[in-house]
């Protein structure tokens, strides 16, 4: 019998038990942890080993300790977090661990019974409906910011009513300015004052220009890195490009994550000269999903060529006034905004890494995602190269329909 599969029906025998799954999800995180500490996937390289047991540590730490933790969803400013040394559980990944527990599909019911909309992203369901079973231990504080998901704030402020925690809603102009700059800078200046007040410790601005000297520095490792790609190829899979966001974003600025792109950087020069077909991903990838992972994961014949995701901004922060700089990076990232400025960063990305495929796949649930599909469709039609879109749940696996996939999928990767 699988262990997780067995593992998540016990945890849904006791889901009437809220304390009793808080500590099996607990416990299963630490064997998790400790498992792949000691039985290295011989498949994958050092960098992505490292990376493996930092997320699961991330998640582990921050649901341990939610007296010093805050919700946040993916694109929220956390470098203020770590340079206050505040955990940050993103809701997103929150989700895809339960989903990775096979009981995704409780939680989402749980939500929708309680009256949550069945077309809200399922990620959104899945945290809401272990908060429904009071699975959660509630945080100290709740950042979210009004760009890329229309699910952000509604999630956000139903769960800071409920709870009676702390949220703080940055508002994120469409269009750069100067007086858009401003107008973020002084809600992270405000941002900032209630996290004092909430954890009773003071920003030390010392520690967040390091914090964003090191995010700088991280940047110019993963634009190296970029660089590589279209030369060499370092096996992956679904799940370790899934967890690269953990390090693009959420815990950028980091010297933990700092280390895994030198890593990272150090296992592509070594890796093998480019064989096979690339194929770079729009948006998210189904890690979960058979047909992708019996394709992509640590295949020779077809591997990722990453995705635009972990790519949104590839600026420099300005380190004298961190808050200006990082009001500015929220602002220009290419999911923020028109389609054009998300359509320009893939057509960077593209001429970079030189993909023979490109593929999106469509979550449900993620309007802007969707909506943007012929756009981009449009764009590999001019460049040259064969794209192929799918719709799918990247988190509800009933969601997707395998049959349907596999041959679509089977045919793109045989036209390639």
């Amino acid at each position: 019998m699988d262990p997780v599969r067995f593992y998540s029906d016990i945890i849904k025998r006791n889901m009437d038990k809220p304390e009793k799954v808080n500590k099996l999800i607990n416990f299963g995180l630490a064997a998790a942890y400790y498992y792949v500490n000691f039985f290295k996937d011989k498949r994958s390289p050092k960098s992505l080993h490292y990376l493996n047991k930092y997320c699961i540590k991330s998640i582990k730490d921050s649901l341990k300790n939610p007296q010093n933790s805050a919700w946040v969803n993916l694109f929220s400013p956390c470098e203020f977090l770590i340079a206050m040394d505040i955990k940050p559980l993103f809701i997103e990944a929150y989700s895809s661990f339960m989903s990775g527990f096979f009981i995704e599909d409780y939680l989402i019911d749980t939500a929708e019974s309680r009256g949550i909309s069945n077309t809200l992203c399922s990620y959104h369901k899945t945290f809401i409906g272990a908060n429904e079973l009071n699975i959660l231990r509630k945080p100290e504080f709740m950042i979210t910011t009004s760009m890329i998901c229309d699910a952000n704030m509604p999630t956000f402020r139903y769960l800071s009513r409920k709870y009676g925690v702390p949220l703080y809603i940055i508002d994120i102009p469409y269009k750069y300015s100067e007086e858009a700059l401003i107008y973020v800078k002084n809600q992270l200046l405000e941002m900032v004052k209630r996290l004092e007040e909430v954890f009773k410790r003071k920003l030390d601005i010392d520690k967040l220009r390091e914090v964003v000297k090191i995010e700088n520095k991280t940047r110019t490792v993963m634009k190296e890195y970029l660089d590589y790609l279209k030369e060499k190829t370092l096996l992956t899979s679904m799940t370790f490009e899934m967890y690269m966001l953990f390090a693009s974003h959420v815990f950028i600025g980091s010297r933990e994550i700092l280390s895994f792109y030198q890593m990272l950087i150090d296992d592509i020069k070594r890796a093998p000269e480019r064989r096979g077909k690339s194929i770079f991903f729009v948006h998210l990838l189904p890690m979960f999903e058979k047909n992708f992972k019996d394709n992509f994961n640590f295949n020779n014949n077809f591997h990722i060529a990453g995705s635009d995701i972990n790519y949104d901004f590839l600026g420099e922060i300005d380190e004298k006034d961190p808050f200006k700089g990082i009001a500015e990076k929220l602002i220009l990232t290419s999911f923020n905004g028109e389609i054009n400025r998300k359509v320009t960063r893939i057509r960077e990305l593209i001429e970079k890494v030189k993909p023979d495929g490109i593929i999106q796949f469509c979550h449900l649930g993620c309007k802007q995602s969707i909506g943007g599909t012929f756009i981009i469709k449009n764009l590999a039609s001019e460049m040259g190269i064969p794209f192929l879109y799918l719709d799918g749940d990247c988190v509800d696996k009933r969601n997707n329909q395998e049959g349907q996939n596999r041959t679509r999928l089977e045919a793109f990767l045989e036209m390639l």
